[in-house]
């Protein structure tokens, strides 16, 4: 996208910052799973963990994500970039949802409001790596660098 910085020059900021928020994820699931072991896979209580209502399942669907982010974070490559981009879209996608269903029995991650906005935010800044953290060749940064001064 002719948007979306190329050799931006805090990318290994931001490759950084996106590592982070993957080891966020995998310690609230590691936390989850230890907090609701014997539990049902999808129970609807009162479990919180750092805060957040959660439940075996989705503690599980915590770790899984957050090892995905930290392997494209060593992996680099801008795989990175499009894992936390997509990754970025779906966590938004079901923070929203489970917003809609947060008092029903679809509430099938036993989410509170909280844990909701906790997932936008942590969205919010995998989106924020995936944009920022593009590596390229020199001519792409200088074709991004004419197409900036353009505008």
């Amino acid at each position: 996208m002719a948007h979306t910085p190329v050799n931006h020059p805090a990318r290994p900021i931001y490759r950084a910052i996106g590592g982070l928020t993957g080891l966020y994820l995998v310690v609230f699931g590691v936390l989850g799973i230890i907090t609701t072991a014997g539990d049902e896979l999808f129970a609807q209580d009162d479990t919180h963990v750092l805060g957040q209502g959660t439940n075996f399942g989705f503690s599980l669907l915590s770790v899984l994500l957050g090892i995905v982010v930290l392997v494209g974070t060593v992996l680099g490559r801008n795989i990175d970039v499009a894992i936390n981009q997509w990754l970025a879209y779906a966590l938004m996608a079901i923070g929203l949802g489970s917003l809609a269903f947060i008092r029903t029995d679809a509430n099938i991650f036993n989410f509170s409001v909280f844990t909701v906005i906790v997932m936008l935010t942590v969205s919010m800044v995998l989106l924020m790596a995936g944009m920022y953290g593009k590596v390229g060749s020199e001519e792409e940064a200088e074709a991004f660098q004419k197409a900036r001064l353009v505008l």
